[in-house]
């Protein structure tokens, strides 16, 4: 506090006293944005040292300020990172300079929402301060799907909506893959689905969708922990089949069975149509469920512990709403009506990823080529290799009319892409999180009326 008076004292108008007299008290006020220092190095050696405690509500609980926290949350909100450093700097100034070491949340906030504001970040960027704030706050489980072939910006895309979202858990099914494959006894192969040559298309695609089945396996831990804990995740690569993860009203009757779950399992995802047209292919999905019965009971037994944990609360190839009901319910005590409280809806959202044709042939023939196997392929491999990419993408794409989004990546509108799907994604979770709060009371007036 003394070297701060003195820093004080040398700026301003008012100067050291050497006779020891008092100096006149100091005005609260707000520094101008151009009296911020231009250097981050010399903001944070003089602000960055003292604490401030944050005090959550009327108990005695308290956190200390974070800028970076501040930034990373502003950051949600979609203002610009070098104006949320800003922002969160001058909160910390203000807060400083007039010997607000103890504040409480709400005062906090009003002072951060006073500073967005004055820098044209209003109304609407606060609201979504407070959305995020309640998302973080009711632990609302959220799943982000990010699908696609080789080569069209999957990684990138998860870490850089990861950075935006704040959300720092990505999974990658590639390493997923490896793990089950060089680890466990699971029928994978070290030769990629899409390399390999097949009589149809429809092979092609019972056979990807088999790979994705036992990589989803993998991903139960995982899986279970977003929805029990309410810990936000995306998951990314090549091994996503949105079959398995949609919520429709079909996967909201979950089964405990095993062997009807596995059946329903092969039938979904190895459909190469909409669910709607499951019904006129059943007879060759019975042919592609004999085929691949053997290796898909061989991964059961494989993983024979996880699964028996896994049937009691989430369904072996989909996310359920229900399910995870089932497993708040056992977790959370009974209040005094004897219900026990279900925990909020969990918000999946698979996002599939394509590029043009042209463009994503130019890119898929540059990385055959950097691959230490690349001089392997001949001309007609490199041919059925980037066809079966096609028919993989086709595949993934025609979930678009079940509510699967599809987006074209280009190089040149990237930045603009980035900025479009980091709004969906909020809007998505602004939905997730009114829908789950107005089910509660909804599902109370049905059950009261059938009783």
């Amino acid at each position: 506090m003394k070297n701060r008076e003195e820093s004080s004292g040398s700026s301003g108008s008012t100067t050291n006293n050497p006779n020891g007299e008092h100096e006149p008290p100091r005005e609260i006020n707000i520094r101008p944005f151009s009296s911020v220092p231009s250097s981050p190095r010399n903001a944070s050696s003089k602000y960055d040292f003292v604490k401030v405690k944050v005090w959550l509500g009327d108990a005695d609980h308290y956190y200390v300020l974070s800028r970076f926290l501040v930034c990373r949350m502003l950051t949600v909100t979609k203002i610009p990172n070098h104006v949320a450093v800003k922002i969160a700097l001058e909160l910390k100034k203000l807060l400083i300079d007039n010997s607000l070491l103890d504040v409480s949340q709400k005062d906090l906030e009003t002072s951060l929402f006073m500073l967005m504001e004055r820098r044209g970040y209003g109304k609407e960027y606060v609201n979504r301060y407070n959305m995020m704030t309640k998302f973080h706050h009711q632990r609302v489980p959220l799943v982000i799907l990010v699908c696609g072939t080789a080569c069209v910006g999957k990684s990138t895309i998860a870490t850089q909506l990861a950075q935006r979202l704040n959300l720092p858990n990505v999974l990658h099914t590639d390493m997923v893959y490896e793990l089950l494959r060089t680890a466990t006894d699971a029928p994978l192969t070290s030769t990629p689905v899409w390399t390999r040559e097949f009589a149809s298309s429809e092979e092609l695609i019972a056979e990807f969708c088999r790979e994705c089945r036992i990589v989803r396996k993998g991903l139960a831990g995982d899986l279970k922990k977003a929805m029990k804990d309410g810990k936000p995740i995306i998951i990314e690569g090549r091994h996503l089949d949105p079959s398995i993860y949609l919520m429709t009203d079909e996967n909201k009757s979950p089964s405990n069975d095993p062997d009807k779950s596995s059946s329903k399992e092969t039938n979904s995802s190895g459909d190469v149509t909409s669910p709607e047209e499951a019904g006129s292919s059943n007879t060759k999905e019975t042919e592609d469920d004999s085929a691949t019965e053997e290796p898909h009971s061989q991964v059961e037994a494989m993983t024979t512990s996880v699964e028996e944990e896994l049937s009691e609360k989430v369904t072996h190839s989909k996310i359920d709403a229900e399910t995870v009901k089932e497993t708040e319910e056992r977790m959370k005590p009974v209040d005094g009506s004897g219900k026990a409280k279900s925990g909020p809806e969990p918000i999946v959202i698979s996002i599939v990823l394509k590029m043009a044709e042209f463009d994503h042939k130019a890119l898929l023939e540059e990385w055959i080529s950097s691959r230490t196997c690349g001089d392997k392929y001949t001309s007609k491999e490199k041919e059925r290799l980037i066809t079966n990419l096609k028919t993989i993408e086709d595949y993934l794409c025609s979930f678009n009319s079940q509510g699967v989004t599809v987006v074209n990546i280009s190089a040149t509108t990237f930045p603009q892409t980035l900025d479009w799907l980091h709004n969906y994604l909020l809007q998505r979770i602004e939905e997730g999180i009114r829908s789950s709060e107005n089910e509660t009371p909804a599902k109370e007036v049905v059950l009261k009326k059938s009783g």
